[in-house]
């Protein structure tokens, strides 16, 4: 009775199917995080690169979320100024109407104080997300939305706004 240890064709056997079930291994672990190179022992070179490309891919996604927040105030603001110039196509046609003989100028006067009020209100009310781009509360500071990232040819990453 020959053994296990000392039968070659068992032992070349034995070896394939440890081989088989490590390459298995290494194929379920792709499978299962759905990247070819999961860890740097996969391949150093290409993990460093998918690194950078998955930090990159976040980035990208907080541009896209703050271009998301951008548009919706810039929204707000156009929504305010379109209010804003029909409240004062209003006051036009109220200074239109005080020219005409015959009419209680002070009467009118009112109408456009409350037209008047009309848009202050619009003004402090355009904001989205804390900011309001029509009030004239904090006329000095600039108004900025992040447009873009971008990695220049030594690697470091530039946040773009408008």
């Amino acid at each position: 009775m020959t053994s296990i240890n000392t039968n070659s064709s068992a032992m070349t056997a034995l070896q394939s199917l440890q081989s088989i079930n490590s390459s298995l291994d290494e194929t379920q672990s792709r499978i299962s995080t759905g990247y070819r190179v999961a860890e740097a022992q996969d391949n150093a070179a290409y993990w460093s690169i998918a690194t950078t490309m998955r930090s990159d891919n976040q980035a990208m996604s907080a541009v896209v979320d703050s271009l998301g927040i951008g548009a919706a105030t810039v929204d707000a603001a156009y929504t305010g100024l379109d209010a804003t110039k029909d409240v004062l196509s209003e006051i036009k046609a109220k200074l239109t109407t005080a020219t005409s003989d015959g009419v209680d100028k002070t009467k009118v006067q009112g109408e456009i104080e409350a037209l008047q009020e009309q848009l202050k209100t619009i003004s402090d009310s355009a904001s989205f997300s804390g900011q309001n781009w029509l009030s004239n509360t904090d006329a000095s500071a600039d108004k900025q939305i992040v447009s873009s990232i971008s990695r220049d040819s030594t690697g470091s990453l530039t946040v773009g706004a408008i």
